[in-house]
């Protein structure tokens, strides 16, 4: 499963070729899959690295 940071990045690329287009039908679909992989990265784990001496949280 990609990491929250990556889905992040890949919506405001989404949000960037919307504001390119000037088709607003492709604008409305790239926005709908930007909103789609905002909404999974909520849902994502966190995959940044943690220094050795953190202790992890318990889930």
């Amino acid at each position: 499963m990609p990491g929250r940071k990556f889905l992040n990045e890949q919506a405001v690329t989404l949000v960037n070729f919307a504001r390119t287009t000037t088709d607003p039908q492709v604008a409305a679909r790239l926005l709908d899959k930007a909103a789609d992989l905002s909404a999974r990265s909520q849902a994502a784990p966190d995959a940044s690295p943690r220094a050795p001496d953190v202790e992890q949280p318990q889930r």
